[in-house]
């Protein structure tokens, strides 16, 4: 800035009408514009402002004492800690990159006014004696690309995370995990593949136009069809109406559901009809039974007595039946086209045992969210990698959410960019950093994914930079997949926990988990809940095509906030693998070894192809 003088202040004061004959003042406003570093005119138009709000006030020593006590000091205080703010400020790669940008380019203007000697000078110098600066080489290095600040818009590490115990102690172990080699097989792995066995839902669809007419014809033809496969099995002769009087016992089907819209219990219970008989509802009586489990959306078959067609009086429950494990002969049949709809009728069909895997797989599950709820610091994430290059798993399944909506940071949109950006950059990392390991990569969506589709069933990511990638399979939620020969049903949304809080049962020694399983099985849905819970938005048309199961999967993975676990139910392998991060700290996830042996005797009993299963903390 050039030196100010007091006939500059003069000239400025003039063009604005103010008249200043006083030396002395002159001279304070010099000495304010030189101490203040700011031009003449500017100062004048800062008198100005001020002296409007002060009515007009005259030049004066003393005024302008006051001037450089409310104006002046002040906005040399912010200038300061603007300074501070920007050296102390923390930078990420991005950030640094981008000085390094405008840095780049204003060598290059440079360049343009200096002789060619002095431009090539500029030029990046990577010869042996001058190699490459630890700066530019560290930007592209891996430990760089997939560190937390490059794919967080928040640096801040969680310190109750950082100060865990029990990294990597296994808290839950089934079948025959002594000597398990839970890292991969090349050999295995190269024969992998990953095929949808339904025609499962690959995009994204209009939803919140459903009628409540076809809401309706989804739920009859539910109770149609599952009331179809009892009768057959269990020999009924036919089903009454409900609201039929009797005096002799009668046998009814219909769906669970409760009097009013607290929640379900043993003197709320009514059973719903369908329109086939009589689409009427009658009030449940469970006095006479010393063991059942229901839950509102349940398809049962009742035995009792209703004298009043008001009150049926249930004497025995007739349990559900799973659908049949998948097979060789299964999947051509499907692929055909012959059994995709007549499949879930005919549970009773034998199938033979599909094709014996050479090598085990190796198969990692974990589930979000990839943060601690005290930062956006992808921390979990990162370890998790690191895992993954450590084991060298053979498939790795990773469920949502990946930017969790439920996220403190997120709720009060204390966020630096786009959620999808975040996303995008945090699924890009994923890939780049197991491209030295080869694994396959599976990637469902949650409900929870602010970024993502807020229906269910849920339409798979949409990544056009990835969709080409042999690689990655986007697969909606939720899906079936097929690994090697082994089937895995997979959900995101949390129906352990929904249906936990909403089912009431009595006797039994089975536990909750156990059952709410069985009913998963049984009801052969991944949501079988009706009414869903209130942040679940369903879409009965497209969850009747995608939201049902199409057999029993071989394993089943239903990540819950409730307590990890491995169980097996019905001949299925039902793991929660628990969440990656749990509040400030870190969670769990699941290793899973699968594989079958060839059998000639057809009539044996079927064996699981879960080898081993793991649930270990991060």
């Amino acid at each position: 800035m050039s030196r100010v003088t007091a006939e500059d202040v003069k000239l400025e004061l003039d063009m604005f009408g103010i008249a200043c004959d006083d030396d002395s003042a002159l001279d304070k406003m010099v000495e304010q514009c030189i101490c203040s570093r700011i031009p003449a005119d500017e100062w004048v138009l800062e008198w100005v402002a001020y002296s409007t709000t002060k009515n007009g006030v005259l030049l004066s020593v003393d005024t302008l004492d006051q001037f450089e006590h409310d104006v002046l000091n002040k906005r040399n205080k912010l200038k300061q800690s603007l300074k501070r703010d920007e050296r102390s400020r923390l930078r990420d790669v991005h950030t640094i990159q981008d000085i390094i940008k405008a840095e780049e380019e204003e060598d290059q203007l440079l360049d343009s006014y200096s002789t060619p000697a002095k431009a090539s000078q500029k030029r990046a110098l990577t010869t042996p004696e001058n190699p490459q600066s630890k700066r530019s080489s560290a930007l592209t290095s891996p430990g760089v690309l997939l560190s937390p600040s490059c794919f967080s818009p928040s640096t801040t590490p969680s310190h109750k995370y950082s100060r865990r115990g029990g990294k990597g102690e296994v808290v839950v172990s089934f079948g025959a995990v002594q000597g398990a080699r839970w890292t991969g097989s090349k050999a295995a792995g190269a024969d992998i593949q990953l095929d949808l066995l339904e025609d499962s839902l690959r995009c994204s669809y209009k939803y919140m136009f459903q009628r409540l007419r076809d809401v309706r014809n989804v739920l009859t033809e539910k109770i149609e069809d599952l009331g179809d496969v009892l009768r057959r099995h269990y020999n009924i002769e036919e089903f009454s109406p409900v609201s039929l009087p009797a005096q002799d016992a009668v046998c009814v089907v219909g769906q669970v559901c409760c009097d009013s819209n607290g929640k379900l219990n043993a003197q709320s219970l009514l059973l719903e009809a369908g329109p086939e008989h009589g689409a009427q509802q009658v009030r449940l009586d469970l006095s006479e039974l010393q063991e059942y489990s229901l839950f509102p959306g349940q398809v049962v078959a009742l035995e009792g007595m209703n004298t009043t067609g008001g009150k049926l009086v249930v004497s025995k429950v007739y349990q559900g039946l799973p659908l049949p494990f998948f097979s060789s002969e299964v999947k051509v049949e499907m692929d055909e086209g012959k059994e995709g709809c007549s499949l879930a009728k005919n549970p009773q069909r034998m199938f033979s045992s599909p094709d014996a895997i050479p090598e085990p797989v190796s198969v990692l599950v974990a589930c979000g969210p990839y943060t601690p709820s005290d930062s956006l610091n992808f921390d979990p994430l990162l370890d998790l990698l690191h895992v993954i290059a450590r084991d060298g798993p053979d498939v790795c399944i990773l469920l949502g959410p990946f930017v969790d909506s439920k996220h403190d940071d997120i709720e009060k949109s204390q966020v630096t960019e786009t959620f999808d950006a975040i996303f995008s950059r945090c699924i890009e990392s994923i890939v780049e950093g197991t491209k030295g390991v080869g694994c396959r990569l599976v990637f469902v969506p949650s409900q929870r994914d602010v970024h993502h589709h807020y229906v269910y069933p849920q339409p798979p990511f949409t990544l056009p930079s990835l969709c080409k990638n042999p690689r990655v399979t986007l697969a909606p939620d939720p899906c079936t997949l097929l690994i090697g020969g082994v089937t895995f049903g997979l959900t995101s949304t949390d129906i352990l926990f929904h249906m936990g809080a909403e089912e009431i049962s009595s006797g039994g020694g089975s536990d909750r988990f156990s059952r709410i399983l069985k009913h998963m099985l049984t009801q052969r849905s991944y949501y079988p809940l009706y009414p869903p819970v209130e942040e679940v938005n369903m879409d009965y048309e497209r969850f009747q095509s995608f939201g049902q199961m199409p057999l029993t999967p071989d394993i089943l993975i239903v990540p819950s906030e409730l307590r990890y676990f491995v169980k097996e139910v019905m001949g299925c392998v039902c793991v929660n693998p628990g969440r990656l991060t749990k509040g400030h700290v870190g969670g769990t996830y699941s290793r899973l070894l699968i594989g079958r042996t060839a059998s000639s005797d057809q009539d044996k009993e079927r064996v699981s192809p879960c080898l081993a299963a793991q649930v270990v903390k991060v």
